[in-house]
């Protein structure tokens, strides 16, 4: 299988998001992705939507499920651990969602790895969905009953 003729452009974007600069006197990289994601919760924000933007275009290639979700789980983490003040753009300088997306469609183009569907991912985030939501309930309800107990009682 042969890369798609799109993947220089995702390749640029990819170093612009996570490798385009280097700090002087290290081998430590960073990208747009970091620079954005230093600005508080909107920043992470935007640079998840920015990523997802790149998930796509790598999904208008042809991508298998498998490749999407490794992908999609790539940028959920970046996003999730992102937003964590401090730690989240320390985590942002090693972590590199965007290459490590980058790389995947390389091995499923060039080595045909990550095939196949990816439904049982997806079947088991919507039964994790409805599992949160499902205590979410419980735990509104919970609280309104205690509130309702403290208020009448």
């Amino acid at each position: 299988m042969s890369q798609p003729k799109e993947f220089p452009a995702l390749e640029r974007l990819a170093d612009f998001l996570d490798t385009r600069y280097r700090i002087p006197g290290t081998n430590i990289r960073f990208g747009a992705d970091f620079l954005i994601g230093l600005v508080p919760y909107a920043g992470d924000v935007v640079a998840f939507g920015i990523s997802s933007v790149l998930v796509l275009a790598m999904a208008r290639q042809g991508a298998s499920g498998m490749v999407l979700a490794k992908m999609i789980g790539n940028v959920l983490l970046d996003a999730s651990v992102g937003s964590i003040p401090i730690l989240g753009d320390l985590f942002d300088l090693g972590y590199k969602a965007n290459r490590r997306n980058l790389k995947l469609l390389e091995e499923h183009y060039e080595e045909g790895k990550h095939q196949g569907s990816a439904w049982w991912v997806v079947a088991l985030v919507l039964l994790i969905l409805l599992a949160l939501i499902g205590l979410s309930v419980w735990v509104v309800v919970w609280i309104l009953g205690a509130a309702s107990d403290l208020l009448f009682s």
